[in-house]
């Protein structure tokens, strides 16, 4: 009997043990967390973390709720930041909008109008303007310290407390439940409400009358954190950004969690939001490849993954540096998408406009992602610095050095012959002459993040023209994001067309990269792109690019095709150029300062040129844009089409 007791308790005292060093796993020698650790302990599926996980979480968080920067009653704070010229330029700023009246509300007609018509510009300026006056006023009012920004203050919360939504009304559900007041969401502006309304009473405190406050409290909880919670418990249609993997996650976890760690009195409700925004946050970059590529394209990289990452300063922060989300679960990949933006362009600050991107590094708008990238991954650090959100201007202040401009730029920036992304197949190739003339194509799938049906697309740079190819997104109405939308299905986009039949939506429905060679003077890339297609009778169709980088350069889109019976069969050039028809196999499509000959070989036989306009009125990257199809006159079992594009160059 006593030999049994003795193993009984050797067996309790092992698993005792066996627990302790569970825990201690999941934190490294200085106390911090080990996120892959703690994500192995998630509740399954489960945002809203384990009973485990909140264990792990009380050993790295204090109990105290988050002070995103000193109140306006700590002088000493405020007055050195009085003294910085970004101080001064804020304040003044800010003065110059005390005039501006709130121009929130807007009416019930005017929500219900814009979520059926899909129509951003009659609401999204005006929340938008709000908000930023707001941002300013409360942050000038504790530089400044006199009372003058006080009544606009009051005027504009309490503006923002009277919104029936703090949603964008076209993200509401088509019959205005949550303007109804039947249920609570969090979308991309609800976040940013009430990340403005929360520095608003986190920062003037008692300057704020106690009414104020409590109401402030209280909307928070409703509209933000009970939202946020609930939905990580258990996925439901309000929030169902909780598991995505686009830039809604990381954009409007950064918010909620930041409303719900200043604002939740619960402790626990501040444990649930950190530890749901690790778990969530694997999701949010599982949409990257692991090679870094972002198929939301480069815009969306900088406000999705500046999100995160100021998702992870105020976290950092929080916890005193103990839960690092920047080195995250898989820091190499981080660090990859971190240098994203460096290794997309293709030249002369422009990049591919594929899915719902933008066609060119921008100079305008935060460039905050750059700047803590530069940090934490060794990116190139920005020779200015931009931001739109008071919390990055506050986390600026709290962080000079860093958020200085980079001074020491090379003014010539040399960049690698090729990019090859592997996991969605993206190819830039870069021609290196004195006007150079390059491409990127992209394999992939049909159910990316912001997904065209555009298998195989492709854009070509001359210099700094986007002479012909991808013509980028609609603009965001209604009916923008419908994959019939011409400009977002496979019609609108430079690749084939057999029997009429477009490509089809949907992860299976992809293209794949079978060969590359990629030299000095040449650089070749061939794709399968038959299992875009549900055509039973296609047997094979591949598309050859050569960028022939000798000279001036000339760059060739070869479609070569097999079926199983006769079949019409036809490509097309998207363009925004305009464009000169010579003969029956050639053209001329000029563009803003650049022009390039378009020359069409066929086998099989003939082909026409069809030209017409592209009937969707609003696009990002311009209006006027064109397909000019180039089909062959009849049925055919096997061909294909050769374009050839050649740069006619000054001879100046």
């Amino acid at each position: 009997m006593r030999f049994e007791k003795k193993i009984t308790w050797l067996l309790i005292l092992v698993l005792v043990f066996a627990a302790c060093d569970s825990d201690k796993k999941t934190t490294n020698q200085k106390g911090s967390l080990d996120i892959a650790s703690f994500l192995k302990y998630a509740d399954g599926n489960k945002i809203y973390p384990s009973e485990k996980q909140i264990e792990i979480l009380k050993a790295v968080m204090p109990k105290e709720a988050f002070q995103p920067a000193p109140s306006i009653t700590d002088r000493k704070y405020w007055d050195k930041i009085a003294r910085m010229p970004s101080g001064k330029s804020y304040l003044e700023k800010a003065i110059s909008l005390l005039p501006k009246a709130p121009e929130v509300p807007i009416t019930d007609e005017i929500y219900r109008r814009a979520n059926k018509e899909g129509n951003r510009q009659i609401y999204k300026p005006r929340y938008y303007r709000t908000m930023d006056r707001l941002e300013h006023f409360i942050l000038a009012e504790c530089i400044e310290n006199k009372g003058q920004f006080i009544p606009q203050i009051n005027t504009y919360v309490q503006a923002i407390m009277d919104m029936k939504s703090w949603l964008h009304p076209n993200h509401d559900d088509r019959n205005n439940t949550v303007l109804e007041g039947k249920r609570m969401t969090i979308d991309l502006g609800a976040r940013k409400f009430g990340s403005v309304m929360v520095l608003a009473k986190s920062l003037l405190g008692d300057v704020l009358s106690r009414e104020m406050q409590t109401q402030i409290t209280t909307e928070l909880q409703i509209r933000i954190t009970d939202s946020y919670l609930k939905s990580t418990k258990r996925l439901d249609k309000n929030n169902t950004w909780i598991d995505g993997t686009n830039n809604w996650n990381s954009v409007c976890t950064s918010g909620s969690v930041f409303v719900s760690i200043t604002n939740a009195k619960s402790y626990d409700e501040r444990l649930g939001a950190v530890g749901a925004a690790i778990n969530g946050m694997k999701y949010y970059l599982s949409g990257f490849g692991d090679d870094g590529y972002c198929s939301e394209g480069l815009g969306y990289w900088g406000y999705g993954f500046s999100h995160y990452l100021y998702l992870a300063q105020i976290i950092h922060e929080y916890t005193d540096g103990k839960v690092n989300m920047f080195e995250g679960e898989d820091f190499g990949k981080l660090k990859r998408v971190g240098n994203f933006p460096e290794h997309f362009e293709i030249q002369n600050g422009t990049c591919a406009p594929f899915a719902d991107g933008v066609s060119h590094t921008s100079s305008k708008g935060s460039n905050f992602a750059n700047v803590l990238s530069s940090k934490y991954y060794g990116a190139i650090k920005p020779t200015e610095i931009r931001f739109e959100e008071a919390v990055e201007q506050i986390i600026a202040w709290n962080n000079p050095e860093l958020f200085s401009p980079n001074t020491e730029v090379s003014e010539t920036k040399t960049l690698e012959n090729h990019t090859y992304f592997e996991d969605f197949g993206m190819i830039i190739s870069r021609g290196k002459q004195k006007t150079p003339f390059s491409i990127a194509v992209k394999a992939g799938h049909n159910a990316e993040n912001h997904n065209h049906s555009d298998v195989g697309t492709y854009i070509l740079v001359l210099d700094e023209d986007l002479i012909s190819g991808d013509i980028g997104a609609p603009s965001y109405r209604a009916g923008s994001f419908s994959p019939h939308n011409k400009a977002r299905s496979s019609w609108g986009h430079p690749v084939p067309r057999i029997n009429g039949k477009l490509q089809s939506n949907g992860i299976q429905f992809k293209g794949e990269i079978i060969e590359t060679v990629f030299s000095e003077t040449s650089d070749k890339v061939v794709m399968d792109l038959k299992p875009a297609y549900e055509l039973s009778m296609l047997n094979s169709l591949k598309r050859i690019v050569i960028n022939d980088k000798s000279a001036n350069g000339i760059i060739t889109i070869k479609d070569d095709f097999v079926a199983s019976k006769n079949v019409d069969f036809g490509t097309a050039i998207m363009t925004y150029s305009n464009y000169k028809i010579l003969n029956a196999t050639t053209l001329i499509l000029s563009g803003k300062s650049q022009k390039v000959k378009v020359e069409i070989k066929s086998t099989g036989g003939k082909v026409t040129f069809n030209p017409e306009p592209v009937p969707v009125k609003h696009l990002r990257e311009g209006k006027d844009a064109k397909r000019i199809g180039i089909d062959f006159e009849n049925k055919l079992k096997k061909g294909a089409i050769t374009i050839i594009y050649t740069p006619i160059l000054s001879s100046k």
